[in-house]
């Protein structure tokens, strides 16, 4: 079997590789066994792969081999002996992506790390819903990571070439004044802060904006067209309804969601319903929200559904409803600055009978605009008001850009 081409790609994309790092690449053991990256279309696992082997090893490097199961050569070579060539030819980092595109590709993976002990092993995959199928087989042997989109910090690095630190909640929620201050003397963060909600989510704004949202578009049907109906045996006649679905979620205020109303609106039976919202979840579709204490009970219905994240709005329809947008930039940047690893119960922000949200069963959120008043919040301890369309908040006001610095 001959690889030595698969060294030449490997080299080609390293010249055009990106300097600028994801927040994951710090956090990630590199040197354990076997890794898996996860995250949706477009977060950057390849370039945080990459990075990783020319950092440890060189350009010109036969050591480690980054290949993708996507490429045909894999469609007629198995993937278990091709690990065999490449740990006989002294190679000792294997990086597989978009692995889940290889058939029982979680057998493969746990069979070349029982039978090569010195060969580490990094794979990645952008299809959650497939991915969570085979992944528990790997559970006593690879470390799981989940790389989310950018954050608005990320973003202001990446587009700006800036090296804005990341902040603590305690620490924002103390000195928010001292950190708004420095930053807002530095940029104008409320026109990049309209930019980021629109277009900046995903690495490959850098490519050109032009085509930015069509290819946000292009993962929204990716996952409904192909993913779900793979998993979860999603009839073609469904995705419709699903799509519609999405279209509610973007257009209309943050409400408490009726179930029966939305089975009706989109034609889905209320067990079907609840299924699609919590599979949704799981692909990065959407992010479900339930009320304080409730986190444990699944099969409750969320008081909050959120697409998740604030280009898909925008990708969806022009009429973005801005009560939603504020809300779901909130929920999006605190859940993802909550979630290095998978997480069996989601209870890190709750809905709360005072205010918008709980954080972390301690602080009360209010989230609007920038004439929001503390009226409904102001008898409940640690209490903030998250303010949009300001650049500096005062005493417990902060502005709602700010939460973009959580990671």
């Amino acid at each position: 079997m001959n690889i030595q081409h698969f060294f030449e790609g490997q080299r080609q994309l390293m010249l055009r590789l990106s300097v600028t790092q994801r927040y994951l690449y710090d956090h990630i053991h590199w040197e354990e066994r076997c890794l898996g990256i996860l995250g949706a279309r477009g977060t950057g696992k390849t370039t945080l792969i990459l990075q990783h082997i020319k950092k440890y090893y060189t350009i010109a490097t036969e050591k480690a081999l980054y290949v993708s199961v996507d490429s045909p050569f894999f469609q007629a070579h198995d993937l278990l002996q091709f690990a065999k060539t490449f740990h006989q030819l002294g190679g000792n980092l294997l990086c597989i992506d978009e692995v889940h595109k290889y058939p029982d590709w979680s057998r493969h993976i746990k069979s070349i790390y029982d039978s090569m002990p010195d060969l580490k092993i990094i794979f990645s995959g952008s299809s959650l819903l497939q991915i969570g199928q085979q992944k528990t087989d790997l559970s006593r042997r690879a470390v799981i990571y989940y790389l989310h989109g950018l954050s608005f910090r990320e973003y202001l690095n990446f587009s700006l070439q800036k090296s804005y630190s990341v902040w603590p909640l305690q620490t924002i929620l103390s000195s928010h004044i001292d950190i708004a201050t420095e930053i807002s003397s530095d940029i104008k963060v409320l026109q990049h802060f309209k930019d980021y909600l629109k277009i900046g989510y995903y690495p490959f704004f850098l490519e050109g904006k032009g085509l930015y949202l069509f290819k946000v578009e292009a993962v929204i049907k990716h996952i409904l067209e192909v993913d779900l109906p793979i998993v979860n045996h999603v009839e073609p006649r469904q995705i419709s309804k699903i799509k519609k679905l999405l279209y509610l979620l973007a257009t209309t205020v943050p409400f408490v969601p009726n179930i029966t109303k939305l089975s009706e609106a989109t034609n889905i039976s209320r067990p079907q319903l609840y299924e699609y919202l919590e599979r949704l979840q799981d692909a990065r579709l959407l992010n479900l929200v339930r009320a304080q204490g409730r986190g444990y009970d699944i099969l409750t219905k969320p008081e909050k559904i959120f697409l998740e994240n604030s280009n898909f709005m925008f990708s969806i329809t022009d009429d973005v409803n801005i009560g939603s947008l504020r809300e779901l930039f909130f929920v999006n940047q605190l859940r993802n600055a909550s979630t290095l690893h998978s997480s069996i119960v989601q209870d890190y922000i709750e809905t709360s009978s005072v205010g918008d949200f709980k954080i972390n069963g301690e602080y009360i959120f209010e989230i609007g605009g920038k004439r929001k008043a503390f009226q409904q919040i102001e008898n409940a301890k640690n209490s903030f008001v998250v303010s949009d369309d300001i650049e500096i908040g005062f005493k417990n006001k902060i502005p709602l850009w700010l939460v973009g610095f959580l990671y």
